[in-house]
């Protein structure tokens, strides 16, 4: 059963969240959130490709579609975000402090922003398959 417009459906929402996250400076949550997102929407369309995802690391994921012409700027923003995914919601992902010590809005923008453009990468060629 192909399930890729629950992701897609899914990433929309953690988009949504990672925005609420700005707005109230939760910075580290907005960039994890933002990771989320983008993630999601890079599962949506491979699963829409056929094939079997696992991971959380976006930045493989994207070089896996093959068909698609994923500009190098993608490439950065999904490496960018995946720096994200365990050091914004733990502790032990720094040396000392809580993870809210290490990020700022600066970071959770551009996470905001990165994630954007992932997903809408994926919503244009969801859109044509």
């Amino acid at each position: 059963m192909n399930r890729s417009s629950d992701w897609l459906a899914q990433a929309l929402r953690d988009l949504e969240k990672a925005k609420l996250d700005l707005q109230y400076e939760y910075w580290e949550w907005a960039c994890f959130t933002a990771q989320q997102a983008a993630e999601k929407a890079v599962q949506a369309l491979l699963i829409a490709r056929g094939a079997d995802v696992w991971g959380h690391a976006i930045t493989p994921m994207l070089r896996a579609l093959k068909d698609v012409n994923v500009p190098p700027q993608l490439i950065e923003h999904a490496q960018l975000l995946d720096t994200f995914y365990i050091p914004a919601r733990y502790p032990n992902g720094f040396p000392q402090g809580k993870p809210a010590d290490y990020f700022n809005a600066s970071k959770a923008h551009e996470a905001f922003d990165a994630a954007n453009a992932i997903l809408r990468f994926c919503q244009d060629h969801l859109s044509r398959s």
